[in-house]
């Protein structure tokens, strides 16, 4: 008998008699018929802020966003029209725009690729994603049975950064931007 075949037998033994580990229940009521309504609310009780845009509206919403900025970051996947202030770099950037891959709507998560630029996702202090409506999925699995070819990292961002390691008290933006809007583009890209 081998090393690992011992290793497993004594392992088995041990637990034979314990009970079972019961699963917990899922943390959310079943998906509702439209993904996009569950999509909005759930990002709203995160603490993010969710649009359902036409191309236009959102251009005029980035135009909001950006009153008074010296520019923005832009991760790699955002249009030219979506382009409206100079480009900064990401370190000194105000406003981080990026384009995700998709969205879940039971958790309120926006997907976003290593690919289109971590840096220009995480430094600056308010963040900017634009997903299209089309990319919301009601769940993980079928965002990720639906996507083509997984990137190399995939950053899952469910609201705005925050922490509670020092002292207990949550403090917002520690860990990345304090501030995350979601603009659901509608119609086609």
């Amino acid at each position: 008998m081998d090393a690992r075949t011992r290793i497993l037998s004594r392992i088995g033994h041990a637990l034979k008699e314990r009970p079972k580990a019961l699963l917990p229940e899922h943390p959310h009521a079943p998906p509702s018929a439209n993904p996009l309504d569950l999509f909005l609310k759930r990002l709203a009780e995160n603490g993010a802020e969710g649009h359902l845009l036409g191309e236009e509206r959102a251009r005029k919403l980035l135009g909001e966003l950006s009153q008074g900025l010296p520019g923005a970051a832009y991760g790699r996947g955002v249009p030219a029209s979506f382009r409206l202030l100079p480009e900064l770099p990401p370190e000194e950037a105000p406003l981080g725009v990026s384009w995700a891959l998709f969205a879940v709507a039971e958790t309120g998560t926006v997907a976003l690729s290593s690919e289109d630029g971590r840096r220009a996702q995480l430094l600056p202090p308010v963040h900017l994603v634009l997903v299209e409506e089309g990319r919301v999925y009601p769940s993980l699995l079928e965002a990720l049975l639906d996507l083509k070819t997984l990137p190399s990292a995939l950053g899952l961002h469910s609201g705005p950064s925050k922490s509670a390691d020092i002292g207990q008290v949550m403090v917002k933006g520690v860990h990345g931007p304090g501030r995350l809007v979601v603009a659901v583009l509608q119609g086609s890209w």
